[in-house]
Formats: structure tokens, C-alpha cells, sequence
């Protein structure tokens, strides 16, 4: 899969820039605050129909716009796909795929796959279950999208249930039936996502505990662990343990939405007992591994993206990742960085087909090689 060429228009602090890709490596080069990243989340938004961020639709509009719009022209096993997105405010988001809109924007997840490594991504360690949950239904959701339908029916009803539970506790009254209806809606879908889970988890932890090992190049042992209370009873059971304290609590408090990764390190919590360089590797560990099972269930190298990551690796590190990318038959990457010297070494040691870009306020423009 390729990424040929794509357009922002008034997207984030661009106006409008058109960017042409190398099949190899393009490469952003610039100070930090001029608009880098915004390039790596135009493509990530054109691959997924949404901003790596979590941003909403509105913020990404360039200051004083009325929309912003985003053109990309791939090609995907001998095909050319050209990707629209179009977003103006209070207006429903629009997706194209070859001049046809989607009627959902979930159809098109999957299609181009993607993966994005940026330096915030030790969040999926130090923070809450839920930067876990959403990593683990990014990947499975470009794998498989029967999966993201199941998972957007289950949130569905969730949420319907949540609201139900809350106005019970606002109106001083509860229902068993109702919720009992809702219940049965959820089982199902639930099922559905708990075993997808369980089923990627095991191929998943070989390929990252492997990665680990070349990235740190040292011998502790890591490994990644499902945990779901869906291991103990199908969820028809915990809803009914758990009834007397979701009327209290006013909300759903078991099910698939609950599910965590366990990260461990010599058999440790890795959040307590890690280093700051074994956070490091294990997270792009973690990331490569989610490349890797892309690349192999969807046989096309997903497009990979490198947001500043050599400026937080010590040399060591940035090494090893190098040599993993050489070797490991990547496709398409781009990469920022604010140290043009440094990603000229980057550059030569890839030894492929290339293409650089300067970055300053919102503008690009592409440097002649040297």
C-alpha cells in the first residue's frame, strides 16, 4: 500500500498544502509548534476518518475556517483509492472513497491500514484501562470489521442503559425489566468483542515480547496479559451480580468496557517497577507489535508514522529501532523530527527512496537531497 500525494485544506494551521509522498520515506523536518504532527494526522485521519488525538471534528478546522477538507490518492494492491474527508461544523462529516460517500464512516475502517508512534504513547502504561481499550479496539478494528460493528452496537446500548440507570437515580424509582431488556441486547455483542480479544492476545504477546527483547537488547522478561471479568462468567451473570450496585452507582459496571491490558516486567507491574528507557521500549515494542499483526492478518504493510520518537531514544535505542525498521520489511513511513542532522543519519541508514520536507508556520516545502 502507498500513500501517492495528499491535500489539507484548512486543516489545523494549514490553509492549504499539497504534500507528494516517497514510496520509501518522507521526511518532516521543522521546530516544534510549526505544524509536523498536524501532517502525520491528516494522513492518520484520511486512513481511519478521525484524528490519532482524539480531537473533535471542530477543533481540527484551521482558525477563522468555515470546514476543512482533505484529499488522499493511494494506491492498494494495484488499485488507486482516492479518500476525501470533508467536515463543517454542525453538518454531518462526510467520507469518500472514489466519489461515493459511505453511508457509515466504520465502513471504512480497515481499508488502509495504519499505525501512528508518538512520544505521549507511554500514556498506554502510566494512565487508566481505558488508553489500553482504545489501542486494543484500534487494532482489532482494522483488522476485523465485524469486530468494530459489534463494538459499536455494545457501546450503543451501554450508553442507552447508563441513561436509564442515571434517571433512575434522579427519579427515585428502578425498573428490572427495562434493564433486563437492555441486558439481552448486550450479551451478544459482548460475547463477540471478549472473545476477538482473547483470541488476538496470544499471537500478540509472542510478536511484542520478541520486539522487546531486539529493542532494549536486554534479557528481563515483558509480557501482556488480557484481563477480563468475562473470564469468570458470561456477562448475563455479571449483570445480574452486579444489579444492586449499578442502580447505586448509576452506571454499568461490568462488561467488555471494563477489559484492561496487564503489562509486567520480570513478573512486575511495569507501570511501578519499569525504568524510563523500559517504558520507552515496551511502547514501541507494543506499537511495532500492533504493525506487525496488521501486516500479517491484512498482507499489506500498513503506512507507519514517526512522530519525534529519536528526539526522546537515547542512540542505543534509536539504533535498534532503525535496524527493526531495515530489516523488517516496512513499507511506507514518515517521519518528523526538529534535528535535520540527525534524520540525515536516519536517512542513510535506510538507504531507500526518500523525500524531505521543511516545515515552518503551516507551510511545507520540500528540500532538494543533498
Amino acid at each position: 500500500m502507498q500513500l501517492e500525494s495528499f491535500i489539507l485544506s484548512n486543516f489545523k494551521n494549514y490553509a492549504i498544502q499539497r504534500i507528494d509522498c516517497s514510496p520509501g520515506l518522507t521526511c518532516f523536518i521543522g521546530n516544534n509548534g510549526m505544524g509536523k504532527t498536524n501532517l502525520l494526522d491528516a494522513i492518520y485521519y484520511l486512513c481511519m476518518g478521525k484524528s490519532y488525538f482524539n480531537l473533535p471534528d471542530s477543533l481540527a478546522i484551521l482558525h477563522d475556517a468555515a470546514f476543512f477538507r482533505l484529499e488522499g490518492r493511494f494506491t492498494l494492491e494495484g488499485r488507486k483509492e482516492h479518500i476525501v474527508a470533508k467536515v463543517v461544523p454542525r453538518k454531518k462529516k462526510e467520507l469518500e472513497r472514489n466519489g461515493t460517500p459511505y453511508r457509515r464512516l466504520s465502513e471504512h475502517v480497515g481499508l488502509l491500514p495504519v499505525v501512528m508512534i508518538a512520544p505521549d504513547d507511554t500514556n498506554l502504561i502510566t494512565e487508566g484501562s481505558e488508553a489500553r481499550r482504545r489501542f486494543l479496539d484500534n487494532t482489532l478494528s482494522q483488522l476485523d470489521n465485524h469486530y468494530l460493528q459489534q463494538l459499536i452496537t455494545y457501546n450503543k446500548v451501554l450508553q442507552q442503559r447508563n441513561a436509564l440507570l442515571k434517571k433512575f437515580g434522579e427519579d427515585g424509582g428502578y425498573n428490572s425489566a427495562l434493564i433486563e431488556a437492555y441486558d439481552r441486547q448486550m450479551t451478544g455483542p459482548a460475547m463477540a468483542v471478549y472473545e476477538s480479544r482473547k483470541q488476538f492476545m496470544e499471537p500478540f504477546r509472542q510478536v511484542l515480547r520478541t520486539l522487546y527483547q531486539s529493542i532494549s537488547g536486554q534479557a528481563e522478561e515483558v509480557d501482556c496479559r488480557y484481563v477480563s471479568k468475562m473470564d469468570e462468567a458470561p456477562l448475563d451473570v455479571l449483570l445480574r451480580e452486579a444489579a444492586e450496585k449499578d442502580r447505586i452507582l448509576q452506571r454499568t459496571t461490568v462488561g467488555p468496557h471494563k477489559d484492561d491490558l496487564e503489562f509486567t516486567i520480570r513478573g512486575y507491574p511495569l507501570k511501578r517497577f519499569a525504568s524510563q528507557g523500559q517504558l520507552k521500549s515496551f511502547t514501541l515494542s507494543l506499537k511495532l507489535a500492533q504493525y506487525r499483526q496488521l501486516m500479517e492478518k491484512k498482507r499489506v504493510p500498513p503506512i507507519l508514522l514517526l512522530d519525534d520518537i529519536f528526539d526522546k531514544l537515547d542512540n542505543d535505542r534509536v539504533n535498534q529501532l532503525l535496524e527493526l525498521l531495515i530489516q523488517g520489511d516496512f513499507g511506507q513511513a514518515f517521519v518528523t523530527d526538529t534535528d535535520e542532522s540527525r534524520l540525515e543519519a536516519i536517512i542513510q541508514k535506510f538507504g531507500q527512496q526518500y523525500l524531505k520536507y521543511r516545515i515552518e508556520n503551516g507551510t511545507a516545502t520540500k528540500m532538494e537531497k543533498a
